[in-house]
């Protein structure tokens, strides 16, 4: 049975403190004094073992392949993410970074996988089948429960989550005219000082706009634009996944590039030259 979320409990972040000093060199260990404990004393917070779970059973090795253009142990420590945290990630299609997020918030998080409606169509109830099969599958998923986003809208309850996260999706809902209606339903999920966290094919900002109709290429003022208006504020962007290879002009727009190849046969060498898009990696925060 599909796992839809309807409640989830909020996961209660650490604040960092600086490091003890440790004691000098040349002090034998019979001289080293136990760590005092200090009363109220804050522990730093847990931190995410990317190299553990990038290279772990989970992922296949053409998973693996693709994080030369994705980088996501520095896209996911950019925005921010820790353990414990409550995280929803939006279409997650395969579970591509599913297989990297549930391992990174750990068994005291909780993940959400906000896939489509089942109900919207045969199509869409074999893809959700599949996906509740994959986490039904491995231990890892044990704590990601699948959500539902439609139609720009979220069933996660407002106020729950501590970060939500969208891979290369804007462009979808840009063209189905269901953007505006997608960033207020992460506004509302998210809890105030929340992290909404995009990665998005990029076009250059002196191209046509029309083409963000067609090509899967958004400009970057536009999401910003689109983020700002339903309420959030940049706080930080970041070149992680540029490719500045990509000039964004192809005859199947995005498509073209790997790992679609669009074009088939055609000019296959080039395109897998330039290597996949160049991205905005783009950090908002739900203010106070």
């Amino acid at each position: 049975m599909i796992r839809i979320a309807l409640l989830l409990s909020a996961a209660t972040m650490m604040s960092a403190c600086a490091p003890e000093e440790g004691v000098g060199e040349g002090a034998a260990a019979s001289e080293q004094a136990a760590p005092m404990e200090t009363a109220g004393a804050e522990m730093p917070p847990p931190s995410v073992d990317y190299k553990a779970i990038l290279g772990g059973e989970q992922r296949s090795a053409e998973t693996m392949a693709r994080d030369q253009y994705r980088h996501p142990a520095e896209t996911l420590a950019f925005f921010g993410l820790q353990p414990d945290m409550t995280v929803v990630e939006i279409a997650p299609g395969g579970g591509w970074y599913t297989e990297i997020l549930s391992p990174a918030v750990g068994s005291n998080g909780t993940l959400y996988a906000a896939h489509t409606d089942p109900a919207a169509s045969e199509r869409a109830a074999a893809a959700v089948a599949r996906f509740q099969e994959k986490l039904d599958a491995n231990p890892v998923y044990a704590n990601t429960q699948l959500a539902v986003f439609s139609d720009g809208e979220l069933s996660v309850p407002d106020g729950s989550a501590d970060m939500v996260l969208t891979f290369r999706n804007v462009h979808n809902w840009y063209m189905g005219d269901t953007a505006a209606k997608a960033f207020q339903s992460f506004y509302d999920a998210l809890k105030p000082g929340g992290v909404l966290g995009v990665v998005e094919h990029r076009l250059p900002e002196t191209a046509d706009d029309e083409l963000m109709k067609t090509s899967g290429y958004m400009k970057q003022s536009v999401i910003v634009g689109m983020a700002e208006a339903a309420g959030f504020e940049l706080a930080g962007e970041s070149e992680i996944n540029a490719n500045p290879n990509d000039t964004a002009d192809y005859p199947k727009g995005v498509w073209t590039l790997p790992p679609s190849f669009a074009e088939g046969d055609a000019e296959r060498e080039r395109y897998a030259a330039i290597g996949e898009s160049d991205r905005m990696t783009l950090k908002f925060v739900k203010p106070n």
